[in-house]
């Protein structure tokens, strides 16, 4: 069975190096959310990956709004809008979605975190599991 674009960009991402360059119009990169983070920068950080993922792996600063669920999830969002919002998945495929999504709804501040939850397990805090 053929697989979809999605799987093939999921099969890329999970292959491309740690240090690949990022778009800066769509992404942030693991260390800049890190830094955020540690100043105390007010922004929202979203776990657009499925429940099960959550269990296995998550960061404790989010929101979690599975890509699956973003369309009847959007109000829950709105008030958000107007802020920094960072999203996160497995491998930042997903995430890039999620963004061009609540981008074409008005959120103008919204990146993606390059290489999502698995770079931030290289990069930032090898605690959180890989899988």
């Amino acid at each position: 069975m053929a697989s979809t674009w999605h799987e093939q960009q999921e099969r890329r991402e999970m292959t491309a190096p740690d240090d690949r360059p990022i778009n800066e119009d769509w992404e942030r990169r693991p260390s800049d959310v890190a830094r955020k983070l540690a100043a105390g920068d007010d922004f929202v950080l979203i776990d657009c990956r499925r429940p099960d993922e959550l269990e296995i792996a998550s960061l404790p600063w989010n929101e979690h709004v599975p890509l699956q669920e973003l369309s009847s999830q959007l109000e829950k969002l709105a008030p958000y809008e107007d802020d920094e919002v960072i999203v996160y998945c497995h491998h930042g495929v997903r995430s890039l979605n999620f963004v061009a999504i609540l981008r074409e709804a008005g959120f103008e501040n919204a990146w993606s975190m390059a290489g999502g939850i698995d770079r931030w397990s290289q990069q930032i805090d090898d605690s959180i599991p890989t899988y």
